[in-house]
């Protein structure tokens, strides 16, 4: 069996073993793998970075989608910047109350993969009728929608290449643009031991087009040397303190199970390490 070496930064790197490929290839926009693991099941690869594995995936999906579909008051249309895996499309399309959930997509052949060899993370979520797939430029989209939507998720990669536009400040106030008053928009901010200034600028831009920044850290054990952070913008600061009896009672009458989220866990990701809330200032 060979190893796969994910080279993190100069002088970090993590090695899966791997016991099956099942596609080596390209997208169109970047380099894909797909193969087994024996501890983490399939593990998706772009550009030899991991994106995703079976075993732990439901980590950061969950939180991703669950924080801010609970914390707002009443959800109805939610989008989606990236997550071609589908696995967050297939979280936010648990929550009842939600009519429609738009994914917008650059690359269609990660969407393909992800119908080919990972049905079992996004089950079928781009069939479901209050799916809306849209293949095209996330960035350019929110400049131009005419849409309206209460939460957005921005499923991104790393701040390099294709995801690059998407942590800039122009970026960031095309979402607001396209946000109902009080929405929320959650962004991916990588590890914040490993990557700090990243952290540190997004809250801060956050803080310039928003009442609030914030964010609020998961622990998923692919992406290795330390907990996750996920930023948190919204206009309406009260979000952020839902109650525990309220967050419990509409996870209750949503009526599905998870394996991370729980409505203690939320309100306990917001509770950051010194390290991490010193980056946030």
């Amino acid at each position: 069996m060979d190893w796969f070496t994910e080279i993190l930064h100069a002088d970090l790197a993590q090695q899966l073993k791997v016991k099956q490929v099942l596609y080596e290839g390209g997208t169109g926009f970047q380099t894909a793998r797909v193969f087994l693991n024996d501890r983490l099941g399939k593990v998706l690869v772009l550009d030899d970075v991991v994106q995703t594995t079976m075993a732990d995936e439901f980590v950061y999906h969950e939180m991703m989608a669950h924080v801010p579909l609970f914390a707002h008051p009443a959800p109805k249309r939610a989008l989606i910047i990236g997550g071609g895996d589908g696995g967050l499309l297939e979280e936010a399309l648990k929550h009842p109350g939600l009519e429609q959930v738009t994914i917008v997509e650059l690359d269609p052949g990660v969407v393909e993969l992800a119908k080919a060899y990972f049905h079992e993370l996004n089950q079928g979520a781009f069939d479901n009728p209050r799916a809306n797939l849209i293949i095209g430029d996330g960035a350019k989209f929110v400049a131009e929608t005419e849409d309206r939507f209460d939460v957005v998720m921005v499923d991104s990669t790393d701040p390099h290449g294709p995801g690059e536009i998407l942590f800039s400040e122009a970026f960031y106030r095309n979402c607001k643009r396209c946000m109902t008053p009080g929405g929320i928009l959650v962004t991916q901010n990588g590890v914040p031991f490993l990557q700090p200034e990243e952290l540190t600028q997004s809250i801060e831009r956050f803080r310039a087009l928003f009442n609030e920044g914030a964010a609020y850290v998961i622990t998923v054990p692919t992406y290795a040397f330390g907990m996750m952070a996920l930023g948190w913008a919204t206009d309406d600061a009260a979000l952020r303190q839902t109650p525990l009896s309220l967050l419990e009672k509409r996870f209750a009458k949503a009526g599905f199970d998870t394996q991370y989220y729980t409505p203690e866990v939320h309100r306990a990701a917001f509770a950051l390490p010194m390290y991490v809330k010193r980056l946030v200032g």
